[in-house]
């Protein structure tokens, strides 16, 4: 796999990599319901940071406001320098340099994988259709459904529709790629199919925020763990550093239940 940044490059003190996502005092309420409070998070060009927390922590909002899928309360969200804006055009054009995989594979059950993968880089990005198709192809191939693509997604199974959605994600040619619970539909036989699929995509320096109970994954893709509480965040640290030390009593509790 080709790598387009040198993972070793961004860690070097020689060479600071930009933020590509800046949340600045982000608040959302659901009602009268405060979901996420006062988050200021930096996340930099190929990192790949994953969220985790109890359910109910906010997590998930967190994820879906960094393209506005949810619009937040109060704060500023910025998406490489340019604050993203509420609504319009610009919203849109911002949107689609933020690919997005959710936990129910969201693929259109009346296209065909391939047409699931060509659509928003013909109708969004204005690709012709045999230049759409090629990228389509390979990347489905990449992700390893190549054989797959003439299907609908009903013939597929859960592994392999969550693949095709990756495929689909990164055919937007994404600046950042959001996944919010990739795996927590899948049967635990497919969850490390799209788990492999999702380290490829982290070696190769793509820009990835995840939320996800799967703690293996956290420790041998991420960059850094955040890890939220009641719409906050509680502790951030190196993935070997959170599990091996947690800072707070918070985290502790929590991973002494999903660890053991």
């Amino acid at each position: 796999m080709h790598s387009t940044i040198d993972q070793s490059s961004l860690s070097s003190s020689s060479f600071e990599a930009p933020v590509l996502v800046r949340m600045e005092g982000v608040n959302k309420y659901f009602g009268t319901h405060h979901v996420l409070t006062d988050v200021d998070l930096d996340i930099t060009a190929g990192e790949v940071l994953v969220v985790i927390g109890p359910s109910g922590s906010g997590k998930s909002t967190l994820c879906r406001t960094i393209n506005r899928l949810e619009p937040i309360s109060s704060g500023r969200i910025l998406l490489d320098g340019v604050e993203l804006p509420q609504e319009g055009k610009r919203l849109a054009r911002l949107r689609a340099e933020v690919g997005m995989v959710f936990q129910s594979f969201n693929l259109f059950s009346h296209m065909t994988i391939l047409q699931n993968v060509m659509l928003g880089p013909t109708k969004v990005l204005g690709i012709g259709k045999k230049e759409a198709e090629a990228t389509a192809r390979r990347l489905l191939d990449r992700v390893g459904v190549g054989n797959q693509a003439e299907k609908m997604p009903a013939q597929l199974s859960g592994g392999q529709q969550q693949r095709a959605a990756i495929a689909r994600a990164l055919a937007m040619k994404p600046k950042v790629l959001l996944f919010d619970e990739p795996t927590s539909a899948l049967d635990p036989e497919m969850v490390n199919e799209v788990l492999e699929v999702m380290k490829e995509l982290a070696e190769t320096g793509m820009t990835m925020v995840v939320v996800t109970h799967e703690m293996a994954f956290a420790k041998s893709a991420a960059n850094r763990v955040i890890f939220m509480d009641a719409g906050r965040i509680v502790e951030e640290a190196e993935p070997h550093e959170f599990f091996a030390n947690p800072q707070t009593e918070r985290a502790k509790d929590f991973l002494s239940k999903v660890l053991h």
